[in-house]
């Protein structure tokens, strides 16, 4: 996966982007674009989607410390381009926004889910402890995931404008 320069300037910038929104949206409780810049970031790049989210990963580390609540941030949003890389290239334009609305949704649901492994290691949690921890927060995980679900509107609109200026750059 060898990088153009322009590849380089655009993930930074789709990366800054993100990490960006995060800082913007934390007045919202769970509520975030960083699903729908990864998902609209994974339908154009594919593959090379991978160097924006983990840009903004980095981002994150970099300015708010690399502790113990960043750790699951090195799989977790690995996980959604995993789940957006399943979906077919040729998918329908009228399935688009439903399909990457509700991957976005779902990931939201398993957030909890997907990050307690790591806590419980850290925090030596048993399975049953473990358990508790991700029963306590399916509340927020639902709020996220309604979050990401409507917030799921833009992804098709910004993978539009990805590839209108894909295009017009060349």
């Amino acid at each position: 996966m060898k990088l153009k320069i322009k590849e380089i300037a655009v993930f930074g910038m789709l990366g800054a982007l993100m990490y960006a929104s995060k800082m913007l949206m934390e007045i919202f409780p769970n509520i975030h674009l960083i699903g729908v810049f990864t998902v609209a970031a994974t339908a154009v790049y594919r593959k090379k989607a991978l160097y924006p989210i983990y840009t903004f990963v980095m981002l994150c580390g970099l300015f708010s410390g690399f502790a113990a609540w960043w750790l699951p941030y090195l799989y977790i949003w690995t996980v959604l381009w995993g789940m957006t890389m399943l979906v077919p290239q040729g998918i329908s334009k009228q399935a688009q926004p439903i399909v990457y609305m509700m991957i976005c949704a779902f990931h939201g649901l398993m957030y909890g889910t997907l990050y307690a492994p790591v806590q419980a290691l850290l925090f030596g949690l048993n399975f049953e402890g473990m358990m508790s921890w991700i029963a306590a927060g399916l509340p927020w995980d639902f709020v996220h995931a309604v979050g990401n679900f409507f917030s799921g509107i833009l992804i098709v609109p910004i993978i539009s404008i990805i590839k209108t200026a894909e295009k017009n750059t060349r």
